[in-house]
């Protein structure tokens, strides 16, 4: 509220924490408003289900049902009750039966949310998608935007991981590659690793959300000093599900041994002088724009556990570019994890 309207006779004090009360009070609304007309959609997806199932269960009839029902609805209603939307509500329904899981595991989830959610096709990873949305608190444009940039498929192993599980896969919350469009670079720009990281630091929110699950910042060009010189870290991470902290050095081009050898010295440096009782082993990962299966072949990340090469992307590719760059990294990884188990 603007200074210049508060009588000098009002406590400022006073028209702040009345602010506040309504505001607090409009977003309890908002939310309460929220969840009663999720569980609404919800009830009529259910009510369409079972008129669905009491009547002929082929698919014509199926849609003649929702377009008659959204017929009379907008008669009654108007906007909002159109075939498509009903057909959203029938599959909502379907993808989230119980209606206890919705009341206590998605309460936080808006309509946004869950509509964007029921636009993919595959029925896993929208569950996992409605549940991942609802634990992270993402926002509806963190989640579009993981949707857009196949969140689920950078994730390795189909994942249903469990926060609470005591050994969790390392490459179920490392995405790679990471699709950094937000930080702002066009394709022609050059730039150099101190602009590189001067962006992360800017948009830190969402390259948090990029890189994976778990991951907390906890420092930038980290100083590590030994007796004869100081080595500074670009970037430190804490995973608070992996239970250890993740050190991020960054390179513009491509890896080479030499930032292998480097990151290993920084991981056996961190453990050393860093790491305290509880935590697990430090991670390292080299993050650049272009990986290379020969450095994970013949160099120390070879059967290590703690080292990663990880690739950037400055801009969103196609859908079929990221397929491609998908699977590519992922073949890199489980090169780089398989090759000291087949020793």
């Amino acid at each position: 509220m603007s200074k210049e309207i508060i009588s000098n006779s009002l406590p400022l004090s006073l028209v702040d924490d009345v602010c506040s009360i309504i505001n607090n009070g409009r977003k309890q609304a908002y939310s309460a408003v929220n969840n009663a007309m999720v569980e609404t959609y919800w009830h009529i997806g259910r009510r369409i289900v079972e008129e669905e199932q009491h009547g002929n269960q082929r698919a014509e009839y199926g849609k003649q049902l929702i377009k008659q029902l959204s017929i009379a609805l907008t008669h009654e209603y108007g906007k909002g009750f159109s075939a498509r939307y009903l057909a959203y509500f029938r599959k909502f329904y379907l993808t989230v039966p119980d209606i206890k899981i919705l009341q206590t595991r998605l309460q936080n989830l808006h309509w946004s949310h869950i509509h964007r959610i029921l636009s993919i096709d595959n029925e896993t990873a929208a569950i996992w998608y409605l549940t991942t949305a609802s634990q992270e608190m993402w926002s509806v444009r963190t989640l579009d935007r993981n949707i857009s940039t196949q969140y689920f498929e950078r994730h390795f192993k189909q994942p249903q991981l469990d926060i609470k599980e005591k050994n969790p896969d390392k490459l179920e919350l490392l995405k790679s590659p990471i699709v950094a469009e937000f930080l702002g670079f066009k394709q022609d720009y050059s730039f150099s690793e101190q602009e590189l990281e001067s962006a992360i630091i800017n948009h830190l929110q969402d390259f948090i959300m990029e890189m994976g699950r778990g991951f907390a910042f906890m420092a930038r060009q980290q100083l590590i000093r030994t007796d004869t010189q100081d080595y500074f870290i670009d970037l430190v991470f804490y995973n608070v599900i992996l239970k250890c902290y993740v050190l991020i050095d960054l390179k513009v081009g491509v890896i080479s041994h030499q930032d292998v050898g480097q990151m290993d010295m920084y991981v056996r440096m961190y453990d050393e002088l860093k790491r305290t009782e509880g935590d697990n082993p430090t991670i390292g990962i080299v993050l650049c724009s272009e990986t290379s299966q020969d450095i994970a072949r013949y160099s120390i990340l070879k059967g290590n556990e703690q080292l990663f090469a990880a690739k950037y992307m400055a801009l969103l590719p196609t859908k079929e570019e990221l397929k491609r760059e998908i699977e590519k990294q992922k073949q890199l990884f489980l090169l780089q994890q398989n090759i000291n188990k087949n020793n």
